[in-house]
This record gives C-alpha cells, structure tokens and sequence, in this order.
C-alpha cells in the first residue's frame, strides 16, 4: 500500500488539507501533521477539531507537531512513502523549510523529504506574494520540491466551491501520478 505524510499548516483553506485527506483516506497509508496554528484555523473556518478528524479518518496516524521521535522525522522510515503533501503551506512553513529552520514536525518532515528525495508538494496559501515568498518558493524548486499555488482553474466548468477545491487537490494528485477523477482535465470529452 503507498504511504503518503499530510502536512495541514495554518494557512487559510484548511478545507483543501481536508478534502485531499478525504480522498486519500479510504486507499493509501496516511501519516498526519497538522500544525497548532492549523488547528485554530479548522476552527475558524469548518467548525471542527482535530478530534473529529481522528474519529472521521480512523485508518490515518496523527502526529503532534512537536513528537519529533514519530517515525516520519527519519530519513530511513521516510524513504518508504510516496510523497509528503503540506496543503495549505503557510508562508511561515514556506520560509522555515526553505531556511532549513525546524520549528516543528512538519518542518523536520520537509527538510527529511528533500535530503531523501522524497516528493514533497507544497500547496502554498497566500496572495500578493511578496518578493521573500517567491524567493523562498524558487530556493525549494530548486532543491527538489514542487510548488503548486492554491489557485483554482476555470476551464473545468466549475459550478461550486467543492468544485474549485477540487480543482486543486487534484493537481496535487497529478504531482505523484494518482489517477483521480476531481476534475475535467483541458477539453476532456469535447470533440
């Protein structure tokens, strides 16, 4: 079975951390991290716990960001996954891993990804971006990590915000070669 660690940071749209646990949940080994600041987020912006994550996806192994002895802090346990997914990435997050900085878990657990190289995709959540940001997004290109902005397509015909956050998890998707069916790709099915 392919094992994947989920990074949820403080960021605004906890929703796409959800939605892409949501689909990986019921197929693949999943890992997660969600950061404090996360967890006010979630809050905020769905109403829920991370108790009520831990009850929904109970297959899922929830690490404390600050248990930096979980397994998923080694380079010898992590070279086993698939990818490591931080959706939403703070700027924060952004910065700590691209300074080499490990404040918490998910900071040891990108850093471990890139010196294994391991997948890492980062879902960075943040507009205007500043002249910092793009630097530090082009710093971990540059070592191995790809960037995908949380910034939805048109094309697909959305008629709803599920479709919008969709759109975005599975571009994520696309980055580790995962067949997914959350959108319509360009011109799919049109003659």
């Amino acid at each position: 079975m392919k094992k994947f660690v989920l990074c949820i940071t403080g960021a605004s749209g906890v929703i796409y951390g959800v939605r892409t646990l949501e689909v990986l949940h019921p197929e693949f080994d999943l890992d997660v991290v969600i950061s404090s600041t996360a967890k006010v987020v979630l809050k905020e912006e769905l109403g829920l716990v991370q108790e009520d994550l831990e009850k929904r996806f109970p297959r899922a192994r929830f690490w404390n960001e600050k248990d930096f002895t979980a397994p998923i802090a080694s380079g010898s346990t992590l070279k086993l996954y698939e990818a490591v997914f931080v959706i939403p990435c703070s700027t924060g997050t952004l910065g700590c891993v691209a300074g080499g900085v490990n404040i918490n878990l998910i900071h040891r657990v990108c850093e471990v990804a890139l010196k294994e190289r391991v997948k890492l995709v980062m879902v960075v959540r943040e507009a205007p971006y500043s002249l910092i940001h793009l630097e530090n997004m082009v710093k971990l290109t540059k070592a191995g990590a790809v960037i995908v902005p949380a910034s939805p397509a048109f094309y697909h015909g959305p008629k709803t915000v599920d479709d919008l956050i969709n759109f975005v998890v599975g571009k994520v998707l696309d980055q580790v070669g995962l067949d997914h069916s959350l959108f319509k790709r360009w011109k799919e099915g049109r003659l």
